[in-house]
């Protein structure tokens, strides 16, 4: 699967004019080679993504990397939305609702919502 590209650039002028802000990764789509497209103009990477949302199977665990041992962000519901912004392998990287935290999920759990 991979990456979801937006075939569409955000409105208005979107200008480097320093750093791109620090960001607190539990709860902002935003990691070192994509982010969410609504973050582009505050944060700097190669690629900006339109969220895709999927709906928990069963209730798994939101973890902070893409592998059964990584660290718990937290417990999630069956039922509960989750916008996709990439997939790679088994793991599926997004964020809970529309500003809920940002992990990862076993795409198995998932479906198009």
């Amino acid at each position: 699967m991979g990456i979801f590209f937006v075939s569409g650039a955000p409105k208005g002028e979107l200008t480097l004019t320093g750093p791109s802000e620090k960001l607190d990764s539990a709860h902002w789509p935003a990691r070192g080679d994509l982010a969410h497209i609504r973050l582009a103009g505050k944060v700097f990477v190669p690629h900006y993504a339109e969220p895709l949302p999927y709906v928990l199977t069963d209730a798994s665990q939101l973890v902070t990397a893409p592998r059964a041992d990584g660290e718990v962000r937290e417990e999630v519901a069956a039922g509960t939305t989750f916008n996709v912004l990439d997939i790679a392998g088994q793991w599926a990287w997004g964020q809970l609702g529309e500003d809920g935290c940002v992990g990862y999920l076993p795409v198995a759990m998932l479906r198009r919502g």
